[in-house]
Order: structure tokens, then C-alpha cells, then sequence
């Protein structure tokens, strides 16, 4: 059985330089928002297609991992991940929500898409992720 760790709300490293806050996380669902501002825009001035495949990876690994409690998770690793970019936001927050569609207890797949605060669909994806002991 895999390892179960603490914090799983506190965004660290990557994450936490990317501005990317979770903000719903229970059993085959999470979601992660993030106020896009100009350090993560690309040269045309929307969203780099790299901050959505960040949010997707989270939301995706994460709606996984869920052990029982917001404050618990058993850590994962991306086997794949595939995004297909859709559209253009309109607003400034972006919400990247995942869901757990199959798998077994070590190997689970999952799907999700970003959206904006209006609605708009920008990207969406598909991936499958594997629990791991941390070490």
C-alpha cells in the first residue's frame, strides 16, 4: 500500500512559483485555480500552453490520490499525459479540474479540461498517473 502524506493543500516548488492553488480535493475529483497574470502569458498575450499542461498534470494526478481527508494524499507520478489546446480564455482565472475515470490501486486514469471564470473551455486532457512510496 502506498504512503499517505500530510499538506497536500500547501502548494511547494513549481507549483507554488506558478501562483497554481487547489481548490476542491476529494475521492476522484480535484481542482486547482489560477489568477493569470503577465508571467504566465506567451509573446500573443494569452496563456503559455505550458501553464495549462501544468494545471491538468495537477488537477489529473491529483484526482487520484485522494486518502481519505483535504489534508491527505498518496503521491503520484504522470505516466502520460495528453493535451489538446482549445480555445482562448475571456477571463482572468483559470480552473483546471480533474477526474478519475478508471485504474486499479497503483495505475489509474483520469480526465479534466481548464476553463476561465466564464466558462470558456481553453484546454482539455487526458493522462494516467501511478501511485508511488515516497522514498
Amino acid at each position: 500500500m502506498a504512503e499517505e502524506t500530510t499538506a497536500a493543500a500547501a502548494p511547494h516548488g513549481f507549483l507554488h512559483l506558478l501562483g497554481l492553488k487547489r481548490a476542491h480535493f476529494a475521492e476522484g475529483i480535484a481542482r486547482f485555480e489560477l489568477e493569470a497574470a503577465a508571467q504566465h502569458m506567451n509573446r500573443m498575450g494569452i496563456p503559455h500552453g505550458g501553464v495549462y499542461a501544468t494545471m491538468l498534470d495537477s488537477a489529473l494526478g491529483a484526482a487520484g490520490c485522494w486518502a481519505g481527508a483535504p489534508d491527505r494524499f498518496r503521491p503520484a507520478v504522470t505516466l502520460t499525459l495528453n493535451v489538446s489546446f482549445i480555445g482562448r480564455p475571456q477571463g482572468q482565472r483559470l480552473i483546471a479540474e480533474g477526474r478519475r475515470v478508471g485504474g486499479g490501486r497503483s495505475i489509474y486514469f483520469s480526465e479534466g479540461e481548464v476553463r476561465d471564470e466564464l466558462g470558456v473551455l481553453v484546454a482539455q486532457a487526458t493522462g494516467s498517473f501511478k501511485v508511488v512510496t515516497q522514498r
